[in-house]
Formats: structure tokens, C-alpha cells, sequence
């Protein structure tokens, strides 16, 4: 999840387009990666949300089960209900337990499903915990959401590094099998983080700040330093992160793309929309949380800070073939609509 609003910390999706029901596609990606995605975390959320992915063509999807303003006891729960719900619905959903289920999801046409868990908190303090959430389904995480913690600093906090205690914990990550990512986490914490790994590290939603210019957007520095450990850059749907007036479109995400690829190279660019359904009597928050504290309004949220719209992952293929029109070759659409991220997937899992 990335952000909040005064009346609604969720968005819908966008209607459906009546133009994308007679969409004849150009171009069919080798394999589509959506490296980050929330539904609401609450036991009742109905895990046919996940259709909008489906009709998006997207063979992969990340979902968030849990922040650091979630309980231990929270957490679990939901990672009990989303995993009881795909294992009920094997004719579109399928668990993914390790870098092969991916292949055997798509040839079977299924939908892959993996959790991550955005911040530390819920490791309690604790190395051996990464491995244990590892075996119930999460397969990415970062260390900090928007505040600073016993591990690691966040985007909308003082800029402090890792702690000692975060480098054990990276190390704890690198041999669990999730990928390290650096989502929400604080510029100087970000940079210790890559680093210190020894395997690939994500930004799984994130845009450049040269175009986005929030907060939660990331510099060059961070950009240059994701690719130098074989990383990838997860361009973010968020209409506040991508900087677009309305809700965000093709030429919104193509924007943010390019500058990243120019930048760094097309191996090191892929796709994290951060989509956030709402579903009425959902609950993310039922033990409480200071909202103002993790979205505070000085750094660009509440009233008057823009749109919360997100990119409708429906319109995932429009961009792939939008992408080949403005001369992007066919591998190298691949690359960025999944291939970059199962390659950190393969070397991290």
C-alpha cells in the first residue's frame, strides 16, 4: 500500500473501458510481472479482486499481506485467508512457493500469487523470523514503511542509515529466499541496503524523482545503485508518483520508462503498479493506527495533494504495445513486463 488520503485509503479501480473490450493486441509479452499490488488487508476481502489481473494479462502478481502498523496476529490472519482463498479457486489462482511454480502457472494459465510485506516491525526484532514468513508465501520485503525503525530508516523520516541490526537482516533475506526490496525506505538506508546484499535488490514501486518528485520517489543515485546489484526499478501506477493530472495512462507509465531506461538500461526497468481495490466493510487498520504519523500531509498527502488514482492493470498490454510503437524492440518489452523482475526472482528464491 502506498499512501493515504483524508476520506479513503483505498482506491477503486478505474471502470471498465469499453475501448479495451475490443483491444486487438500487438504484442504479447514472453511473460507479465506485476512486482507489487494491495487488497485490503482484511480476512473478508474477496480474493476474486484478483481478476482484475487476470483481465490485465498479467501472469505474476506481488501482493501486500502486511505493514508495519499491522500486528504479528493481523498479519497472520490475512496471510491464512488470501492462502485458504487461492488454494479454493484452483481454476485461476496458484500459490507461488518457488521460482518453478512460475512456469507451471502459466502453462497451466493460472494466475501466479505471491505475498510481501512492506516494512520490519512484524520481524520482531528477530533474523529467524524472515524464514518463517519465507514458508508461509512471502517471497519480497522491505525494511521500513515511511518511518524509521529498529532496522532501517524510511522515505518520510530522518535520513538514517541501516542499522547493524538491518544488516543481519538483509543477510536473513538473502538466504531465505524472498528478494530484497527498497520500496518506502529512507534514501541513506536504501543505499546501505544494496550494498550489503549479495543478491539482486528491487525497487518494487518506485519512480525517479526527477519526474515524480515526492518524497517516496527515488534519485538518480538510488536508481544507479538498484541496477548496480542486478536490481530492478518497479515503475509505480500512483497518480501522486507518476505525477499526471488525472488518472494515470500509457503515456503517464511510458514517461517514467523511459527516463529509467535511459538512465540505467532496459534490463534494470519493469512494473510494480501498487493498484489498491476497496471493498465496502474492509478493514486495514482494526487495531488502530496514526494515519497523520505514516501518510504525514507534510510530505504530500491529504487535502490538496493530488489525485490517488492508479494505473488500471487492464491496461497493461495497451502499454506493451505502445512500447514497440515508439521503437522498443519486442525483447526488450519483454524484459520490461517481466523478465527483468523473474530474473532477480530466479537468483533470490
Amino acid at each position: 500500500m502506498t499512501s493515504a488520503t483524508t476520506l479513503s485509503f483505498a482506491t477503486p479501480f478505474a471502470p471498465a473501458d469499453s475501448k479495451l473490450a475490443n483491444y486487438q493486441r500487438r504484442h504479447i509479452p514472453s511473460f507479465t510481472w506485476d512486482a507489487h499490488a494491495c487488497l485490503p488487508l482484511d480476512e473478508k476481502t474477496p480474493i476474486d479482486l484478483l481478476d482484475t489481473y487476470v483481465a490485465g494479462h498479467i501472469d505474476y502478481v506481488c501482493v501486500n499481506v502486511g505493514m508495519d502498523m499491522n500486528s504479528v496476529a493481523h498479519i497472520l490472519r490475512v496471510i491464512a485467508a488470501f492462502r485458504a482463498k487461492i488454494a479454493a479457486n484452483p481454476d485461476k489462482y496458484m500459490q507461488i512457493e518457488s521460482f518453478d511454480d512460475l512456469a507451471i502457472a502459466k502453462s497451466k494459465g493460472l494466475l501466479g500469487v505471491g505475498f510481501d510485506l512492506e516494512g520490519s516491525v512484524m520481524l520482531q526484532d528477530m533474523p529467524e523470523m524472515v524464514p518463517v514468513f519465507a514458508k508461509l508465501g512471502v517471497k519480497q520485503i522491505h525494511f521500513a514503511y515511511n518511518r524509521n525503525n529498529s532496522v532501517s530508516g524510511g522515505c518520510h523520516d530522518v535520513d538514517i542509515p541501516l542499522t547493524d541490526l538491518g544488516v543481519e537482516m538483509v543477510k536473513a533475506v538473502n538466504t531465505s529466499g524472498m528478494i530484497m526490496d527498497c520500496s518506502h525506505t529512507g534514501r541513506q538506508s536504501s543505499l546501505d541496503i544494496m550494498r550489503v546484499s549479495s543478491k539482486p535488490v528491487v525497487f518494487s514501486h518506485a519512480n525517479p524523482k526527477e519526474l515524480g518528485g515526492h518524497e517516496r520517489c527515488i534519485d538518480d543515485e538510488q536508481i544507479k545503485a538498484c541496477a548496480d546489484t542486478g536490481g530492478v526499478i518497479g515503475i509505480c501506477g500512483f497518480q501522486r508518483f507518476i505525477k499526471s493530472k488525472n488518472a494515470p495512462e500509457v503515456p503517464d507509465m511510458i514517461r517514467h520508462i523511459k527516463y529509467a531506461v535511459d538512465l540505467v538500461g532496459v534490463d534494470h526497468v519493469g512494473i510494480g503498479l501498487d493498484t489498491m481495490p476497496s471493498v465496502a466493510g474492509t478493514n486495514d487498520f482494526p487495531d488502530g493506527v496514526d494515519k497523520d504519523f505514516y501518510w504525514p500531509a507534510a510530505s504530500g498527502y491529504g487535502p490538496g495533494a493530488g489525485g490517488a488514482a492508479v494505473f488500471d492493470p487492464r491496461k497493461l498490454p495497451a502499454l506493451a504495445d505502445a512500447l514497440i510503437s515508439i521503437g522498443y524492440s519486442p525483447d526488450d518489452v519483454n524484459k520490461i513486463m517481466g523478465e527483468n523482475f523473474m530474473r532477480v526472482a530466479k537468483a533470490s528464491w
